[in-house]
């Protein structure tokens, strides 16, 4: 039995209605599974942020030094600029391809300036991937302790342990490297925000 106000409403005017109302709520599902996967992420988009920075100013930094600078290194017994650009693109991509599951690939040597760009893209290239595939369940399996130093005792650690210890290998390569920068006489990214 219908009461009053479906009475005086039209059966068109109902099915419309209605498909208005499963709309609705279907998007509002939509909407509470995205809100919950997104907040179930949210060790990895923290520690996605802290890589972000210093993806970016690495990036920066390679495209801040000059071509012929490249070869340059402040004392005899260090590496050069190179060098050390191409050991953290080298890092950062066999570490995030081991996180992923990935064969990992053999470590660059010092290669030119576009060489080295190009590296450090697909290097950051692959992390970001590695990032946003995970959730936090999946950042707390366990993979080997080997992947990635400093080496712990312990035969595991957790996907998100071994990234954040990139990120913190990341930065000390940056810092390391600005010195190289202001040896030049120029200002590294973080210091000159744009």
């Amino acid at each position: 039995m219908l009461d009053s106000a479906e009475a005086l409403t039209p059966p068109g005017d109902r099915l419309t209605a209605m498909r208005h109302l499963l709309v609705l709520l279907i998007a509002s599902a939509l909407g509470t599974a995205a809100f919950a996967q997104q907040a179930s992420n949210t060790l990895v988009m923290e520690a996605k942020f802290q890589w972000s920075v210093v993806r970016d100013n690495l990036l920066k930094m390679a495209e801040k030094m000059p071509d012929e600078n490249y070869s340059f290194r402040p004392t005899a017994e260090i590496q050069t600029f190179s060098q050390r650009m191409a050991h953290i693109a080298g890092a950062n991509l066999f570490i995030c391809q081991g996180v992923a599951g990935q064969q990992r690939a053999a470590r660059p040597q010092a290669v030119s300036k576009t060489e080295l760009i190009a590296l450090l893209k697909q290097s950051s290239a692959a992390c970001d991937a590695v990032f946003d595939s995970l959730t936090d369940a999946e950042a707390m399996r366990e993979i080997s302790s080997r992947l990635g130093g400093p080496f712990p005792p312990e035969p595991t650690r957790t996907k998100l342990a071994t990234l954040y210890n990139m990120i913190r290998h990341s930065n000390e390569m940056y810092g390391y490297m600005c010195v190289y920068l202001r040896l030049k006489g120029i200002v590294p990214p973080s210091s000159a925000p744009e």
